[in-house]
């Protein structure tokens, strides 16, 4: 497998580029749902670009050595927000589709709960790799040899506060 670094001004970039993709679609959403941790960064920039509410979904499913090792997928029992209930159109959000389970997963677990009433849901991520079962709405990246991405908050899982 091939590694791919990206540095800060790289990782701000494509976001900025993915919120252009998603304002050139003309497409209208109620809110921004992101999957924590890989996707909290960009939505919270999103957020901020489109002037629309977060909701957070944490999940997880890496672990093991340097956090590369995939394993089961855990979801969160519940979405954080502020408003009083989920937008009926959203748009979900995370750092990439890799092998592309956990967007379908969370796509499958948001039609679980009806109290939702979502209308639609379009996804979108920074990367898109050619191993992936799931085809995200909007990307900017798609990487057909399948690299691991080094992001540049990386560094940030191998200090601990004694070293500071």
């Amino acid at each position: 497998m091939s590694d791919l670094y990206v540095s800060w001004d790289e990782y701000h970039a494509k976001i900025e580029g993915l919120a252009a993709q998603i304002y050139r679609s003309q497409w209208e959403f109620d809110q921004i749902l992101c999957l924590a941790r890989g996707g909290l960064r960009i939505g919270d920039i999103l957020s901020r670009i489109f002037d629309k509410p977060l909701a957070i979904l944490s999940t997880s499913s890496y672990g093991g050595k340097n956090f590369q090792e995939r394993g089961d997928l855990k979801i969160a029992h519940s979405i954080t927000m502020t408003t009083d209930t989920l937008g009926k159109r959203i748009l979900l959000v995370d750092d990439l589709v890799d092998s592309g389970v956990t967007l379908a997963q969370i796509l499958e677990w948001l039609k679980q709960h009806p109290e939702f009433a979502i209308t639609e849901v379009r996804s979108a991520v920074l990367w898109f790799k050619a191993c992936s079962i799931a085809k995200p709405d909007y990307y900017i990246d798609f990487l057909s040899d399948n690299p691991w991405i080094h992001q540049p908050f990386e560094k940030y899982e191998k200090i601990n506060p004694s070293d500071l």
